[in-house]
């Protein structure tokens, strides 16, 4: 008997609760095959990777090996290439030198997210970090303590402030978050630096509108603006970001911040490869039914970050949160569960139930079914909320443990090498002799005659 194929694009919240209900179900059948293709082999939980970048938490507790998660359905690591929607054919590459397989499917589920935009702004794509994947938070750790070690030399006064200065681009949740977790990280670490103090260390938040999280309301968005500022935190409200060049980082009004180091979190767009697809598109999304199945294409179906989904009640689409692509996973399996044994297919919907936000130092702002909670109450919140959110028992006690830790501890200021080291190589060796060898020969040459 012909095995029915379902595909699943994308690991992210969407596309991993997918699988992690199909799992439960049509995966235990032998005669239903459920692969899921995805560039990492692990899923991420993006709600606390400011917190990786700031020193809060180990990089590998925040991930979860996807292979440990899904016991029925199969992992296929690697890129995808193209969809060819009337073959019902995914083009995919794998491996250092991209080999490439096509994979057939009888559903097909587009759980791809989304990319950073830069909207064109001169010098983003090359200079800007961004702040979607574990390199991201990575790397942002290894510049912040970077740009420390060289400013605490003596001979880097001329180019401290440009070194020492750091600026976030936009004011939403991960713009925030990720201002926060920077700006309690670089002052707790500047005392363990001779040269350098409290003072030295300048953090701004640049947020277009009139106020940052305009999500939670004016009330919480003023109250986290404020204890942002008293924490020393700069924020330039009713501003854009219009440059980044050499000089810094420049605004709409003019202002230029001496600046090396600009993490862009203002935008976002749909996956390239979900614009090439012939179905209806809008605001770059795929459009889809109440049951999250792309109208005209049979066993094609969207959720997430890349599809539009209709509130029923409100007519505008569900925002792109990982609350809304979790539960919209859980529905799209069983909605491919009635398709394939003629069941009843289920609507999506869902009301938001809260937002939160950690502002640092024990401090955030939630909205919990209309209730408005500020301080440590929503600073625990975040926490308890997020923790039970996070998959798999070893990684929810990793991540307890971390946090019981970090209340004794200062925060660790090890860089996370990602490069290769040569210093043993034979080449590393005769380099490195080379250079020993004119050091010498300077010194002789500029040496007093007679000594």
């Amino acid at each position: 008997m012909k095995k029915t194929r379902i595909v699943i694009l994308g690991g992210g919240f969407g596309g991993i609760y997918t699988a992690l209900e199909l799992d439960k179900s049509l995966a235990r059948n032998p005669n239903v095959e459920v692969t899921l293709i995805n560039k990492e082999n692990f899923f991420l939980f993006t709600p606390m990777l400011h917190e990786v970048a700031a020193s809060d938490l180990d990089v590998t507790h925040i991930v979860n090996p996807i292979r440990k998660m899904l016991k029925h359905v199969r992992l296929f690591n690697g890129d995808v290439e193209f969809v060819d929607m009337n073959r019902k054919i995914v083009v995919v590459s794998h491996g250092d030198e991209s080999h490439s397989h096509e994979i057939e499917y009888d559903h097909l589920v587009f759980g791809l997210g989304s990319i950073t935009n830069f909207f064109g702004i001169p010098g983003l794509a090359d200079r800007a970090l961004t702040m979607k994947t574990l390199g991201d938070a990575i790397d942002l750790r290894n510049r912040m303590i970077e740009h420390l070690e060289e400013a605490d030399f003596e001979c880097s006064i001329g180019v401290r402030e440009h070194l020492l200065t750091f600026v976030v681009a936009g004011g939403g949740f991960a713009g925030v978050e990720t201002v926060a977790g920077m700006n309690d990280f670089l002052r707790e670490a500047s005392e363990f630096y001779s040269h350098l103090g409290e003072q030295d260390i300048r953090v701004v938040l640049v947020h277009p509108g009139e106020i940052i999280l305009p999500e939670l309301g004016p009330k919480l968005g003023s109250y986290a603006q404020e204890k942002l500022a008293e924490r020393g935190v700069e924020i330039h409200v009713k501003k854009r970001v219009a440059g980044l060049s050499g000089r810094g980082v420049e605004l709409n009004d003019g202002t230029i911040i001496p600046s090396k180091i600009l993490i862009w979190t203002a935008g976002t767009s749909s996956n390239p490869l979900i614009q090439s697809l012939p179905c209806n598109m809008e605001h770059g999304k795929v459009v889809v039914d109440r049951y999250m199945e792309v109208p005209m294409w049979p066993g094609v179906w969207a959720l997430g970050d890349c599809a539009y989904v209709l509130d029923p009640k409100s007519g505008k689409p569900y925002p792109p949160t990982a609350q809304h692509a979790l539960r919209q996973g859980k529905v799209l399996a069983r909605n491919i569960l009635a398709s394939i044994e003629g069941g009843k297919k289920k609507e999506f919907q869902f009301s938001t139930l809260g937002l939160l936000a950690s502002i640092g130092r024990r401090a955030g702002v939630a909205n919990i079914l209309g209730v408005n909670f500020s301080g440590f109450v929503a600073w625990w919140l975040w926490r308890t909320i997020y923790l039970s959110k996070l998959p798999r028992a070893e990684k929810k006690l990793r991540v307890m443990l971390d946090w019981t830790l970090d209340l004794i501890f200062s925060k660790d200021l090890v860089q996370l090498p990602t490069f290769r080291s040569t210093a043993s190589s034979v080449a590393g060796q005769e380099q490195a002799k080379e250079r020993v060898g004119q050091v010498r020969t300077a010194k002789t040459m500029t040496s007093p005659v007679g000594v």
